[in-house]
């Protein structure tokens, strides 16, 4: 045990050294739906992309996982949920300070939709379920920045 704890002190520069950068981190994602179908598709498509997934049944969860400490790089939330819907959750989640990416997703092609997301605070908005193409699209502009 000695040696292990030697030899982890003696390394500890090292190690800070060593820190990704941006470019190469781990991205992390919370998929927020309460349609489980979507939330598998959505987890599927970022996990194979490298992605660590997070997922939340409403905005309430979306919110309260912020409340607790919780942080990711990006947030794709469903417009209409239960107890809060994908709106309510992106103006909260503003509110608190939150300035991860949020990507709104909804069942419906309408501009009128897409608008109040972006008014909400959403940084994008999108027809679901989105594909990989536009998912490697966010991710790149994730790594940009």
């Amino acid at each position: 045990m000695m040696l292990e704890e030697g030899a982890s002190s003696s390394n500890k520069g090292k190690i800070e050294e060593q820190k990704p950068s941006p470019k190469n981190m781990l991205l992390s994602a919370l998929v927020v739906d309460d349609d489980p179908i979507i939330r598998k598709i959505h987890s599927v498509i970022l996990k194979s992309l490298g992605f660590k997934v997070e997922l939340a049944e409403n905005g309430k969860e979306a919110v309260d996982l912020f409340c607790s400490g919780a942080n990711f790089h990006i947030i794709f939330i469903d417009m209409e949920m239960p107890v809060m819907n994908g709106i309510e959750a992106t103006k909260e989640l503003r509110a608190m300070g939150v300035e991860s990416k949020i990507v709104g997703v909804t069942s419906r092609n309408l501009e009128a939709e897409k608008e109040a997301f972006m008014l909400a605070g959403a940084d994008a908005c999108y027809t679901k379920p989105l594909t990989f193409d536009r998912i490697i699209s966010l991710m790149e502009d994730l790594k940009k920045n």
